[in-house]
């Protein structure tokens, strides 16, 4: 599906409600780079009103995708609907916020390709798994070996300071003045560093 089809010609257009139907399929996602969703068929219905400053798009969606289960990455069909509204203003300053898209006095077509994967990506759930029963067996049980050995990694083995070292460290490290009480070196240090700019 080439992105031109999603070119809608605002500009011969007469003021008033405007209706567009799509049926995306598998080669729209195709299309896409680095799309969360694999496969699909959803039906889009594009109304855009056109008033003298403006134009407002809602979008209402409904239909079936596939895409990757969060708990074992497998292939999972889920069902997806929603409406959505863009607000196309005419003008010649970009504007910040999301929900607002700056149609440019030299333009006279708007793509609605990119919005259209957009509000399919944002319809999906949060959470994405199949029934527990269904999960991909093979995945799973690498997922819980993983797990296990993640468990009897240690990671303070990591983060040990070799005994030289610390022997070293203490070495440059000055006794604090204050041999009553325990002083906090990060205070000591700052009090130091006080004292040196007041000399």
């Amino acid at each position: 599906m080439m992105g031109k089809e999603f070119n809608i010609p605002f500009v011969g257009l007469k003021l008033g409600v405007h209706e567009f139907e799509f049926e995306i399929n598998d080669a729209f996602f195709e299309s896409i780079e680095y799309s969360l969703i694999q496969k699909g068929n959803v039906n889009v219905v594009f109304e855009l009103e056109k008033k003298e400053t403006m134009m407002i798009g809602n979008y209402s969606l409904e239909g079936t995708v596939h895409t990757a289960c969060d708990r074992c990455t497998g292939p999972l069909e889920v069902f997806i609907e929603g409406e959505y509204q863009l607000v196309y203003k005419f003008g010649t300053e970009p504007e910040e916020d999301e929900a607002l898209v700056v149609v440019y006095p030299e333009e006279f077509e708007i793509n609605i390709k990119d919005s259209i994967h957009e509000f399919i990506t944002v319809s999906l759930p949060s959470r994405v798994v199949h029934d527990e029963d269904e999960c991909d067996e093979e995945m799973m049980s690498l997922l819980d070996e993983y797990v296990v050995n993640s468990m009897d990694y240690d990671e303070d083995d990591e983060f040990d300071i070799d005994d030289e070292d610390d022997e070293e460290f203490d070495e440059e490290e000055e006794e604090p003045e204050d041999t009553d009480g325990y002083v906090d070196p990060r205070w000591e240090a700052l009090r130091k560093l006080k004292g040196n700019k007041e000399e």
